[in-house]
């Protein structure tokens, strides 16, 4: 019997969508000057305001002025696209000056820039795998997509140590010859549970067992630290960490990633990661846009205060409310709800009946029965904005029994 292919690819969407997890998209026009205000284009309806609540643009750097400028005279001055892969003519001065923008914003002898967060971990983490001759790698249970499929790209072995659990990964290491290559990948902040690593203890793990660390920022940089290097950089201990990586487009709010450390493991990237070498590379408007968002937060600090002013603000008025969430240290604030449909009515409620935007997060993203929105008060966002969210939910939670499961 041949193969009905349309309808073997519509069961398995048919399946998501009985499971709850189907994801729909909300068409979003972002508004220059006005974020997080942006215009949503709903299926056959007018467009209207509403306010987005589930942004990476932390620091609402994707508006800023100087961003602004930067991408617009890098646009007029080299035109629309690179033209080429780093190798092959795609490599211009815009790339240059953001490798050594972010080398020096961690203290490191070489950066690389790729296309996408994404790309960097998979490509550095797969090929740092496979140029190291029975290579093990240690990987936090929690660790991003991109970590988890590039270090099983690297075909080496991986041991996979409970969250943040220096025991379980301490155990683990002593498992393996301390001559053996070694590499410890872990996040500096989990952005689906909003809680830090134990970066300082699993430095003193990868010394004492002598394995390299690779510490993915990609949430921290541009929000945390004193010139926005992350959150190794807030506790004085990016001289530990091997490779730095972190990405232009959350904090940064512009696009692309990057990786830095010493100049021969950089280099060693740069020749063998095949996401890096066949990619076409980044246009200039946009690697002009993440270099004047670097070096401009290197000195300016007032965006990052205000982040972490709103969340102290946020987290204090969901106490007041009653809501319970995942009440870590970070500007990312999970509010649980823990079932898919009931997650997407609640955020269904919010835009249609409150005009505010959150994106439902459901699994693969985050375990079954954990199903959150994921909430983050901005730099852009105002006490106003904030109250707004914070009195939706309240008046949700006193009518609606699904929003007042969460506060179960």
């Amino acid at each position: 019997m041949k193969m009905d292919y349309t309808q073997h690819f519509q069961g398995c969407i048919n399946d998501i969508k009985a499971e709850g997890r189907y994801r729909t998209f909300a068409t979003m026009e972002r508004i220059v000057g006005r974020f997080p205000k942006a215009l949503y284009h709903p299926p056959g309806a007018e467009a209207r305001e509403v306010s987005v609540w589930c942004s990476n643009d932390y620091l609402g750097m994707g508006q800023h002025p100087v961003v602004i400028k930067a991408a617009r005279e890098a646009l007029e001055r080299s035109g629309a696209g690179a033209g080429g892969t780093r190798n092959i003519s795609g490599t211009m001065r815009y790339h240059v000056e953001l490798e050594e923008s972010v080398a020096d914003l961690h203290g490191k002898e070489a950066g690389l820039v790729m296309s996408s967060g994404y790309v960097a971990n998979e490509g550095a983490l797969s090929t740092l795998g496979k140029l190291m001759p029975n290579c093990a790698i240690f990987s936090d249970a929690l660790n991003h997509a991109s970590m988890i499929h590039g270090i099983r790209g690297a075909s080496s072995e991986k041991f996979i140590f409970r969250h943040n659990d220096l025991e379980h990964l301490e155990t683990m290491l002593k498992s393996v010859d301390i001559d053996r290559p070694k590499i410890i990948a872990f996040e500096s902040l989990y952005s689906m549970d909003g809680d830090f690593a134990p970066i300082k203890e699993i430095c003193d793990l990868a010394d004492k067992y002598n394995a390299m660390t690779y510490l993915d920022e990609v949430h921290a940089v541009g929000v945390y630290g004193p010139r926005g290097g992350g959150v190794a950089e807030q506790e004085g201990l990016m001289h530990r960490i091997d490779i730095i990586e972190g990405t232009f487009g959350k904090g940064y709010g512009a696009m692309g990633g990057f990786i830095t450390g010493d100049r021969a493991v950089i280099d060693a990237v740069r020749s063998f990661a095949g996401g890096f070498i066949f990619t076409t590379s980044l246009p200039p408007a946009v690697l002009a846009a993440a270099h004047a968002a670097v070096e401009y937060l290197k000195t300016s600090s007032v965006e990052r205060d205000i982040v972490r002013d709103n969340a102290v603000m946020f987290k204090g008025m969901l106490r007041d409310i009653g809501l319970t969430f995942l009440d870590g240290d970070s500007h990312i604030v999970p509010l649980i709800v823990g079932e898919p449909n009931c997650c997407r009515m609640v955020t269904d409620i919010l835009m249609d009946d409150y005009n505010i935007y959150v994106q439902p997060i459901n699994y693969p993203t985050v375990p079954r029965g954990t199903e959150r929105m994921r909430l983050t008060a901005t730099a852009a966002h105002s006490h106003d904005d904030i109250r707004m969210l914070v009195d939706a939910l309240e008046e949700m939670w006193r009518t609606n029994h699904a929003l007042q499961a969460i506060a179960a």
